[in-house]
């Protein structure tokens, strides 16, 4: 009789409940065995390179380092690795970042215990897992133009409540090219003034208030 395989899992989450509550729903599975958890980005590549787990569930906001870097830096040390980013966020901004980090699926903390076992052996058998609602945000998100560097740094001043005249002080250019990068923010994210920006911004998860 062949011996049935066991898929190692890595958890990374810095809230120990939610690592306890995962290790003991996977641990329960005869096909599965938890090797490993870690509460921060770094701690995960440190323990990823000590086990070389085969599916990994990572969380995307933690101190120190976040899940988006993990997953960088994991990905492009192990191009084998298989990671499920698993977390309460489901902005589209955080969706795209995960999985354009190298992750090949992404689940919410609320789905039902068999629905992550499920997510664990897709991922395993060298599948994508994206549940449908994650996947039209992920549609969404691909089909809005890109805010650069520069337009993104001016939005999260935005945020903050700061003026042109603010902003131009923070990031030391003129009030007018300020302006202009306000009017560009304003048409690629399809809003009329910047209050909306700031909505929008922090519901696709590109801002944090």
């Amino acid at each position: 009789m062949s011996q049935s395989i066991t898929i190692r899992v890595l958890i990374v989450d810095d809230h120990s409940i939610v690592r306890q509550g995962l290790a003991a729903i996977i641990n329960h599975d005869p096909e599965m065995t938890v090797v490993a958890h870690a509460e921060d980005g770094q701690h995960a590549i440190d323990l990823f390179r000590e086990h070389q787990p085969d599916v990994t569930l990572m969380d995307l906001r933690m101190p120190q380092m976040g899940g988006v870097e993990a997953i960088t830096t994991i990905c492009a040390e192990f191009q084998s690795a298989r990671i499920i980013v698993l977390t309460t966020y489901n902005s589209d901004e955080d969706i795209y970042r995960g999985l354009n980090a190298g992750a090949q699926g992404y689940l919410l903390k609320d789905a039902k215990p068999n629905e992550l076992l499920s997510a664990i052996r897709t991922i395993h058998g060298g599948e994508q897992y994206i549940p449908p609602s994650v996947g039209a945000k992920l549609v969404q998100r691909m089909s809005n133009p890109e805010l650069s560097e520069r337009e993104l740094a001016v939005l999260r001043l935005m945020a903050q409540g700061m003026s042109n005249l603010d902003i131009a002080t923070a990031l030391t250019i003129g009030e007018s090219t300020v302006k202009s990068h306000v009017n560009r923010i304003l048409s690629k994210m399809s809003v009329s003034d910047r209050t909306q920006a700031v909505i929008v911004a922090v519901k696709r998860g590109i801002v944090n208030l």
